[in-house]
This record gives C-alpha cells, structure tokens and sequence, in this order.
C-alpha cells in the first residue's frame, strides 16, 4: 500500500501546499481521496497517474472537490472509457452532479454518483474494503477507512519437510489454503503447520473534522491515521468554532486508539512554510511516529507484522 500526498494545505492554497487530495496506490488498486483545486497537475507531478476508477469525497466544500471537473475534462481528452464511481456523503449527489457539469459538456464516458453514510462499505475490493466513517464538521461529511482481511498465517516449510516429511509441492498449497492433506497413511491438518492468520493494514482518513470517538474506533491499531491538524494549540478555539482539529487533539486521537503512524494534513496558511507548532504539539500527545507530510511525499505503508 502507496500513499501520496498530493495536497496538504487548508482551505486556502499556498505556493508548496495544495488544497486537499490523498492518493492511494493498494496492491493496483488506484483511489483518490478528495480532489481539491488543482489535483491534476499534483498527479502529474508527483507520478502518481490517471488510472484512478474510485474518487471518495469527504465532504463538498471547494478545497475538497474543486478539482473534480478538471480531472474530469483531462479524463475525457485522454479517451477514457472506463466508469468512473464518485463517492459522497448523503444529500450531496446534486452538488456532485453539477460540478461533473459545471463546463456544459457530458463526460465522453460513465459516471456513477453514489451517497454514502457512516457505516456503510463503499467499495468492497480484492481483500480489502473501504468503509465510510463518521466525522463532525460543517456540512454532511465523512471520512474514510481502508481496511485490509487477514491474511493466511505463516506456512512453517522446515516443520513440513523436516518433521513431517513433506516434499515442496501441491501439498503445501493445500496446506497453506486450509485444506488437510493425507500423507503416509495419516492426515495433516492445516494447523499443524500454518500460523494463525495475520492481520492486513489498516488506513484512516478522516478530511476535516472534529476530534471524535468515531474515527478513534475506526483507528484501534491503524497502520496510518491522516488527520485534520489545521491549527495548533494558539488557534485552538478557532479549530472549534470552525469545526477542525489541532494537531494535539490529532494526536490525542491516534493515541487512544493506538495507532502506529499519525500525518497531520490540512495545514493552516497562518503557519506558512513553518508547520512545526502544529507537529511539537502533536508530539507532545503521541507516542508513535507522527509527520506533517509535504505535498509529494510517498510513504509505504508494511503489514503489522514487517
């Protein structure tokens, strides 16, 4: 799983942060998490590609989605064919409609608008599913969670060839499937040789918002929490009035669900170039490794276990 952090910046764009947009590469599958003004040329400039089927949208305001009808127009000069799926939160599939017309032409391929509410799994994937979250701003919105299945256990090959005497071959994928196998007049269970499964990763965003319990339980272990962190704590009775979060209230967040990496996005142009009130703050309430991303900046993000 590739995550790239196309835009960074609050409300209000700034000559190194762009308003908001977040690109997830899992295993091929491309998603795109808003698309604020500009998203097209960050995706260019950062390598990420067009090949995106899935665009989920936090909520409508102009950073998060401004960007939906140039992306759209790029799309149709390409020659795409492929349906493209917008996902928004609940009472918000007229706002959606007009920006996929805002230019007075129709997209030369198919666009599928779907309401999505907390709770709900908005894409049921290869191994993993996106569901959508409750979070607390101004409008209808939402975050979102990529949550990856468990995957099969460790196969344990020197017990299977050593004590078991089992040779490499279809038996072990048997084995490795769940399946028992009869060798030299006895059955082989899968257990006997297969750990238990492990977990798969777990990626939070939440778009701006509130701190909440909500996406506290939809963290519990997340292998990447991005959160909202537009101010730090001089501002913090503003981040109320206008529905964000600081980056300590960020990060009281992924410590009580236990989070192993926090990135703070949706950086306030009042910090300029200088986000580092909002990170020592963070800091402070955090004991994993917690960043404020650049736009650009690619992480990988390992299984639980690596």
């Amino acid at each position: 799983m590739r995550v790239t952090f196309l835009g960074t910046s609050g409300a209000v764009p700034t000559t190194e942060r762009n308003p908001s947009a977040l690109f997830v590469n899992r295993d091929g599958d491309k998603l795109l998490f808003d698309c604020g003004e500009g998203t097209q040329r960050q995706m260019m400039r950062f390598g990420t590609g067009f090949a995106v089927d899935h665009v989920f949208v936090t909520h409508t305001h102009g950073d998060h989605v401004l960007g939906i009808p140039g992306l759209l127009q790029t799309f149709d000069f390409n020659d795409r064919e492929e349906p493209l799926a917008i996902h928004a939160p609940a009472g918000t599939r007229g706002t959606i409609e007009d920006l996929v017309s805002v230019t007075g032409d129709t997209p030369s391929f198919p666009v599928r608008i779907t309401q999505v509410s907390a709770g709900d799994t908005v894409l049921d994937g290869d191994g993993y599913e996106v569901r959508a979250i409750r979070t607390q701003h101004r409008c209808q919105s939402v975050g979102y969670a990529v949550v990856e299945d468990d995957r099969k256990g460790r196969f344990d090959r020197e017990k299977a060839e050593e004590e078991l005497g089992i040779e490499p071959g279809p038996k072990y994928s048997k084995l490795h499937r769940g399946e028992p196998v009869e060798h030299e007049g006895r059955t082989i269970q899968p257990e006997a040789v297969v750990g238990p499964d492990r977990p798969g990763r777990t990626l939070v965003y939440t778009g701006d918002t509130r701190p909440t319990d909500s996406v506290v339980e939809a963290s519990e272990d997340a292998d990447l929490l991005v959160h909202d962190a537009t101010f730090a704590d001089d501002w913090a009775e503003r981040a109320r009035k206008t529905a964000h979060a600081t980056g300590r209230e960020a990060a009281e967040v992924a410590q009580e669900a236990g989070a192993k990496r926090l990135a703070l996005t949706h950086i306030s142009t009042r910090y300029g170039g200088n986000p580092t009130p909002i990170l020592s703050d963070a800091r402070e309430a955090f004991d994993g490794e917690v960043f404020v991303p650049d736009d650009g900046r690619r992480i990988d993000v390992p299984f639980p276990d690596e």
